[in-house]
């Protein structure tokens, strides 16, 4: 067993936010990733390194290496993450197509928590069943990753007896 709880991170609704109102814009900035325009989040960054004191932090996204390729210096992070791969395509509106890789990554028992936007069904029946403890973190689009998403998470991994 690691000797932090993993924290799978998603990208897109989280750090990279979209569905605002032009007016209603949160803090952050536009980027060119690959070719496509995201606008990621000013305080992401330095929410991330908070909780990478306290975390294992996992890129959990669609954007697989990307986020390494791009993220890191954007965000302020100090390098790399470690990257789920998956072996099926996104579904949008969905994210039970990443719980294989979840499992295959922390094991069975692997205290973890997991920030998404887009948390469905199948992903709090699995969680609900999952032995080790588990924690679902889920963030608006428009707003993404918050200081209270932070306290929540930290408060959670305080809460953990880990050796």
């Amino acid at each position: 067993m690691r000797a932090k709880p993993v924290l799978l991170v998603d990208v897109d609704g989280v750090i990279s936010l979209f569905g605002f109102a032009q007016e209603d814009r949160p803090d952050g900035a536009f980027h060119w990733v690959n070719g496509v325009l995201h606008y990621l989040s000013q305080g992401a960054g330095e929410r991330l390194l908070r909780l990478q004191e306290r975390y294992e932090l996992v890129w959990a996204t669609g954007w697989e290496e990307t986020a390494n390729e791009y993220l890191p210096p954007l965000l302020g992070l100090p390098g790399e993450l470690p990257c789920l791969s998956f072996d099926v395509m996104p579904r949008f509106g969905s994210c039970h197509w990443k719980v294989a890789a979840i499992d295959a990554y922390a094991g069975p028992d692997q205290p973890l928590a997991w920030i998404d936007d887009n948390h469905d069904n199948g992903c709090h029946t699995w969680a609900a069943q999952r032995p080790g403890p588990t924690l679902l973190v889920t963030t608006k689009s428009p707003v993404g990753i918050d200081d209270t998403h932070v306290t929540q998470l930290i408060t959670w991994a305080e809460s953990l007896s880990l050796p």
